[in-house]
């Protein structure tokens, strides 16, 4: 689990919790929303994982969700692969990016 310090000295997490699909989660087919009342989607499926994310709190399917708050705290790029990270820990060739 990666954890980062905030400017009060505090730790917050940057891990996703999974929820199981026995909370009746649904993702609509065209968009992309994740929701619990499929009535509110055009093309519902059911989903099996959902995942919350710790920097804006919105609800995915997909484990690699970046959201804008997460973007402005990205401070490094792989310079092998490309992958940006908050922590360069995160990356096997870490370089920071200029701001």
């Amino acid at each position: 689990m990666a954890t980062k310090t905030t400017g009060k000295g505090t730790a917050k997490t940057a891990t996703k919790k999974v929820t199981k699909a026995a909370t009746g989660l649904y993702k609509c087919k065209s968009c992309g929303m994740v929701t619990t009342e499929k009535g509110h989607l055009c093309s519902p499926q059911p989903i099996k994982k959902a995942y919350s994310c710790e920097y804006c709190g919105v609800t995915v399917s997909n484990p690699r969700h970046v959201c804008k708050p997460k973007v402005m705290e990205m401070s490094y790029v792989c310079d092998a692969c490309g992958r940006v990270a908050v922590e360069k820990g995160h990356l096997c060739k870490p370089k920071a990016i200029k701001k």
